[in-house]
């Protein structure tokens, strides 16, 4: 979900850092804002509060700067004035600009959910400050006919198939490999132990040039299936029948839609010493088996607790797939304009969980820093600008239907979250409020609140 509810409600006319994570910048900077949900406030400061301002401002300088030849505090006020003028400047328009922003906003009862973009600074010790600022609001759209919206309920009831399958799957992992002491041929469910080398044949069309010769595939002590699921029929024919030792060849025409891409659609003259036969040995599904896994009293009791795990993941599962497909369909039942900053900020998101998941998979820091981000950014683009909406869609549809958050299912998040965090939940509470980051949990909790309301009404 995105966040909607603003960082700040005042105007800012420092520049920002840039966003980087782990040394590299993805940030987008300044957001070109969406004309359609942009708005602009005027602003004029008295000249008397201006002077006001720069004279407090001046001071503060004055009593606080170190300049050699001059004792603290005894700096003259025109040295003052001269050395720190772009500091000062910046300093009076800080103190000034937020309240009177604040004011010109309510006044017109705007609410803004990006950071103000100021402009058009006119400034001037003596002279009223004028200013413009502009900023994104949430679009003003119809949801008539939301109730109409809907899509299949897929059954979250799980199956006997299902735990049965979850438990041959359990059971496999705990499968153990041992050698086939005795003389015998390969048959279907052996796994033969197999060294290999493969030459990649060149293509035999007409009127082509052969290519550069590829470097052979090559594998030792391999182990492959013989009838296995994920086993080619071409390797099955070869090593039916054969025994350990036995030297074979032969080739493997590989589909065009192969998962390998460099086999794909290729043919490979494969030659080929068995090593060995091994059977999988799979442990007996009884209590010890359930004990090995845990504090387990009984198989029964394993499977029982199994099958809940399962029940209330695939509830889960299913559930937010449901809702996931009933947010696309509002999504493209109602248009209506999208404000750039938000969509910026959830392409932000989305590329931060993806570099923390290649960072976690062991890319470099440098590596990162050589992506192509602009790219990166435009693909991101359409579900990003897909999630806003579908997040507007889900506030609008909560302030029809009058859905608020009870003060009992924050404070439990708050409490999960000072459990995670190991820090006193009241401590908690003080430092979300001040940053803002409260309101935007009551937002969160909103939005699955709804969602969880529409999964119950309109997935049928």
């Amino acid at each position: 979900m995105i966040e909607t509810t603003p960082e700040s409600a005042g105007a800012s006319t420092a520049t920002e850092e840039p966003d980087e994570h782990e040394g590299h910048d993805h940030s987008h900077g300044t957001a070109t804002l969406n004309p359609d949900c942009t708005r602009e406030v005027e602003i004029e400061i008295p000249a008397d509060e201006v002077s006001r301002s720069f004279r407090a401002v001046t001071k503060r300088y004055q009593k606080n700067a170190r300049i050699p030849g001059f004792r603290s505090g005894k700096v003259p006020e025109s040295l003052i004035r001269g050395r720190f003028a772009e500091q000062i400047r910046q300093d009076v328009m800080e103190a000034v600009l937020p309240d009177h922003f604040r004011n010109a906003i309510a006044e017109q009862h705007l609410k803004p959910i990006s950071q103000p973009q100021v402009t058009n600074i006119e400034l001037e010790e003596g002279k009223p400050l004028r200013f413009k600022a502009a900023f994104e609001v949430v679009p003003d759209f119809s949801i008539d006919g939301y109730q109409d919206v809907k899509v299949e309920k897929v059954a979250t009831e799980l199956t006997d198939a299902e735990v049965d399958a979850e438990l041959a799957r359990i059971r496999d992992s705990r499968s153990t490999m041992e050698p086939v002491t005795e003389e015998r041929a390969l048959t279907d469910g052996d796994f033969a132990q197999i060294s290999f080398t493969g030459i990649v044949q060149p293509a035999e069309a007409e009127g082509e040039t052969s290519p550069a010769p590829q470097q052979p595939l090559t594998g030792q002590d391999v182990m492959v299936q013989v009838g296995g699921p994920n086993t080619l029929d071409s390797f099955n024919a070869a090593l039916r029948g054969a025994s350990a030792g036995q030297q074979l060849k032969f080739e493997v025409s590989y589909p065009e839609e192969f998962g390998e891409r460099q086999l794909a659609g290729k043919r490979v003259a494969y030659d080929l010493e068995v090593k060995g036969i091994k059977k999988k040995i799979e442990p007996e599904l009884n209590d010890d088996f359930a004990k090995e896994l845990g504090q387990y009293e009984s198989l029964a009791d394993f499977t029982r607790q199994l099958r809940e795990h399962m029940a209330n993941d695939k509830q889960r599962r299913v559930q937010s797939e449901t809702t996931n497909r009933l947010l696309d369909a509002l999504v493209n039942r109602f248009e209506f304009p999208v404000p750039e900053s938000l969509v910026q900020q959830q392409i932000d998101a989305r590329l931060d969980r993806g570099l923390r998941a290649l960072a976690a998979q062991g890319m470099r820091t440098e590596d990162m820093r050589n992506l192509d981000f602009d790219r990166l950014r435009a693909a991101q683009r359409p579900s990003a600008t897909a999630e806003v909406k579908g997040s507007l869609l889900l506030d609008r549809i909560a302030d029809a239907e009058n859905v608020n958050v009870p003060e009992e299912d924050v404070e439990r998040e708050l409490q999960a979250i000072s459990l995670q965090l190991r820090e006193p939940v009241d401590a908690l509470r003080v430092r979300l409020t001040e940053d803002g980051s409260l309101a935007r949990i009551r937002e969160r909790l909103r939005r699955e609140k709804m969602s969880a309301l529409l999964w119950e009404r309109l997935a049928s």
